[in-house]
């Protein structure tokens, strides 16, 4: 059986590369930034699959470009709003992407930012690497606490949710 030629427009985490490079003909754009969006449209002609990210723009134009063998857009994403949805509809295209992969990660990456900010955390590595720090000094790079303040989160979806477990401790 012949294998579905499809174009990866980024290098991805080698689990989920890998497998699309034993089940596909695929090629894989080597650059560490996006594609341009020409030469998207040029790599996507013939293709039966695209597996894009959110910084590449799928739309009609490019669809048309790829042909009526393509059949999917697999965005290596939580989201789709880089994809034109009603257009992959209508040429009877399926769309995908990752919803909820990125949850914990994001709520992980929320609270550590919380704690370098509250604790002054990059100013005092700045500090340090100045070599301005000669000893512990009581009012240096103070900062303030977090235990036993309200946090604040704007919007409790997957991702709100997440953090207030952490910051419940």
């Amino acid at each position: 059986m012949k294998k579905p030629k499809v174009f990866v427009s980024r290098i991805l985490p080698a689990g989920g590369l890998n497998l699309v490079l034993e089940a596909c003909n695929a090629e894989v754009w080597p650059g560490d930034t996006p594609p341009p969006y020409e030469i998207l449209t040029e790599k996507v002609r013939g293709v039966d699959g695209l597996l894009s990210l959110l910084t590449d723009r799928i739309d009609g134009a490019l669809m048309d470009a790829a042909g009526p063998r393509l059949k999917v857009v697999s965005n290596f994403a939580v989201g789709y709003d880089n994809i034109d949805v009603p257009a992959a509809t209508d040429r009877g295209i399926l769309v995908g992407n990752t919803p909820g992969v990125l949850t914990e990660t994001t709520a992980d990456l929320a609270f550590a930012l919380l704690m370098a900010a509250a604790r002054r955390l990059v100013e005092g590595i700045d500090f340090v690497r100045a070599d301005l720090w000669r000893t512990f000094q009581p009012m240096l790079l103070l900062g303030c606490d977090i235990h036993g303040t309200v946090l604040g989160i704007v919007g409790m979806g997957q991702i709100g949710r997440a953090l207030a477990k952490r910051a419940a401790g």
